[in-house]
């Protein structure tokens, strides 16, 4: 789930005090936005799809990489990025909507997920957040795509914040659910105060080896708690979880997924290639590419105060508050919204 940034840590609570307009900072020009050849965006309700009908394949850097695709091969790029314990699925109402609108829309799966496999099995299974961010500029440099959109939830907006931060000139712009999630090794070592210490339960639990052994034996299990959970008025259905659900039978899911709360904690090593771009991580570096940050009124994992991260966007920038139950599944419980985002944001 999504790890707060030094400030929102310290802040995490006193944040709450301060009202959601002070990190509201509107987009110049009109509510919903065209880029390139981009269409008018059409209605969907949530469920309307159920699947991808081709997952495409392509190596790129350390992995081959399982992708969903759609729209014209020409249209202006968006690439959408899932989050732990999710997969492509979250966002099969959003690629139909932003396909019409005229865009080519790459959803992976990333490492761990799905049919995206390792090229070779002495790859360490590293989970670490540069890692993460380095699979999505692999990915676009093998698909030859240049300059993109990127936009996503939980891990997914966290690589996305990665992506814009540290190459803007391959971000055309970017929509983050929970906003700014870039972390650090240094200050995940600062305590929160109990309350918000609980909601991290099940990073705790994965610092165990029964953890690990529990999270390997009943994954099922597990993910379906966090989605209900993380979005608990989020009234999904049997199949609409299993379609996720098949993903996490990737042989590399579960050393993945404890990798990735280990490292946070400093409790695994992640690799030495990556120790530049984590020190500027550490830093927190400026997004200064268009954004968009949206939070569910209904978010009921660990996530930032809008007021916390606000101005780590130099760019032009709005946060918005989708209401009606919204979790932490945003793109999947409330698709319009997510999509029209997108395509507002696209369009500066």
């Amino acid at each position: 789930m999504s790890d707060n940034i030094n400030l929102g840590r310290r802040r995490f609570l006193s944040a709450a005090a301060v009202t959601l307009a002070t990190a509201q900072v509107a987009l110049a020009g009109p509510a919903v936005a065209q880029s390139g050849n981009a269409k008018p965006v059409s209605a969907v309700k949530p469920g309307a799809h159920t699947s991808f009908p081709v997952i495409k394949q392509v190596n790129a850097g350390l992995l081959n990489v399982g992708y969903a695709e759609a729209g014209p091969a020409d249209g202006p790029p968006v690439i959408l990025l899932h989050g732990w314990p999710y997969d492509i699925h979250a966002f099969v109402d959003v690629a139909p909507i932003l396909a019409s609108a005229g865009f080519r829309v790459i959803v992976p799966h990333l490492r761990g997920y799905g049919t995206t496999r390792f090229l070779s099995s002495d790859t360490l299974r590293n989970g670490q957040q540069g890692a993460l961010a380095v699979d999505v500029i692999d990915l676009m440099d093998a698909l030859r795509i240049e300059k993109a959109v990127v936009a996503g939830f939980d891990w997914g907006a966290r690589t996305a914040d990665i992506v814009a931060a540290i190459w803007p000139q391959r971000v055309k712009a970017l929509v983050a659910v929970s906003g700014y999630l870039i972390g650090s090794q240094q200050a995940n070592k600062a305590p929160l105060p109990p309350k918000a210490e609980l909601s991290w339960w099940y990073q705790y639990y994965f610092t165990t080896e029964r953890g690990r052994a529990g999270y390997e034996k009943y994954t099922r299990d597990f993910a379906r708690l966090i989605w209900q959970t993380a979005s608990p008025k989020w009234n999904f259905d049997d199949a609409t979880f299993e379609h996720s659900a098949a993903s996490l039978d990737n042989p590399d899911h579960v050393a993945i997924s404890i990798h990735n709360y280990r490292w946070r904690l400093s409790l695994a090593e992640g690799e030495a290639k990556y120790d530049d771009l984590e020190k500027r991580l550490a830093a927190f570096p400026v997004i200064s590419v268009p954004s968009i940050t949206l939070e569910g009124d209904a978010n009921g994992a660990p996530h930032p105060d809008p007021a916390a991260y606000a101005k780590k966007f130099s760019g032009k920038y709005a946060h918005r508050l989708i209401t009606g139950g919204i979790g932490h599944n945003l793109p999947q419980e409330a698709p319009q919204a997510f999509a029209e985002a997108v395509i507002e944001v696209a369009g500066y």
